[in-house]
Protein backbone atom coordinates (compact mmCIF):
# COMPACT_ATOMS: atom_id res chain seq x y z
CA UNK A 1 0.00 0.00 0.00
CA UNK A 2 2.87 2.34 0.82
CA UNK A 3 4.36 1.95 -2.63
CA UNK A 4 1.05 2.63 -4.34
CA UNK A 5 0.77 5.91 -2.44
CA UNK A 6 4.28 6.86 -3.54
CA UNK A 7 3.62 5.81 -7.11
CA UNK A 8 0.54 8.02 -7.62
CA UNK A 9 2.35 11.41 -7.69
CA UNK A 10 5.11 9.96 -9.86
CA UNK A 11 2.60 8.73 -12.42
CA UNK A 12 0.75 12.07 -12.35
CA UNK A 13 4.01 13.88 -13.08
CA UNK A 14 4.98 11.49 -15.87
CA UNK A 15 1.66 11.65 -17.73
CA UNK A 16 2.75 14.62 -19.81
CA UNK A 17 -0.15 14.43 -22.31
CA UNK A 18 -2.47 15.01 -19.35
CA UNK A 19 -1.12 18.51 -18.66
CA UNK A 20 0.58 19.49 -21.93
CA UNK A 21 -1.80 22.36 -22.74
CA UNK A 22 -2.28 26.04 -22.10
CA UNK A 23 -5.99 26.27 -21.22
CA UNK A 24 -7.41 26.76 -18.62
CA UNK A 25 -5.41 29.73 -17.38
CA UNK A 26 -5.40 30.44 -13.63
CA UNK A 27 -4.05 33.80 -12.35
CA UNK A 28 -2.30 34.29 -15.68
CA UNK A 29 -0.49 30.94 -15.46
CA UNK A 30 -1.10 28.30 -18.13
CA UNK A 31 -2.42 24.92 -17.01
CA UNK A 32 1.02 23.34 -17.44
CA UNK A 33 2.56 25.52 -14.71
CA UNK A 34 -0.19 25.52 -12.14
CA UNK A 35 -0.70 21.77 -12.50
CA UNK A 36 2.96 21.18 -11.63
CA UNK A 37 2.82 23.74 -8.82
CA UNK A 38 -0.23 21.97 -7.41
CA UNK A 39 1.53 18.63 -7.72
CA UNK A 40 4.27 19.67 -5.24
CA UNK A 41 2.04 19.90 -2.12
CA UNK A 42 -0.03 16.98 -3.38
CA UNK A 43 3.13 14.85 -3.60
CA UNK A 44 4.13 15.78 -0.08
CA UNK A 45 0.66 14.75 1.10
CA UNK A 46 1.11 11.33 -0.49
CA UNK A 47 4.56 10.95 1.06
CA UNK A 48 3.07 11.79 4.47
CA UNK A 49 0.27 9.26 3.98
CA UNK A 50 2.78 6.59 2.96
CA UNK A 51 4.81 7.34 6.08
CA UNK A 52 1.69 7.01 8.25
CA UNK A 53 0.80 3.68 6.63
CA UNK A 54 4.34 2.41 7.17
CA UNK A 55 4.54 3.51 10.79
CA UNK A 56 1.45 1.53 11.78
Amino acid sequence: MKYVLLLIPCVLALLTPLYNRVDPVLFGLPFFYWYLLLLVPLSSLFVYLAWKVESR
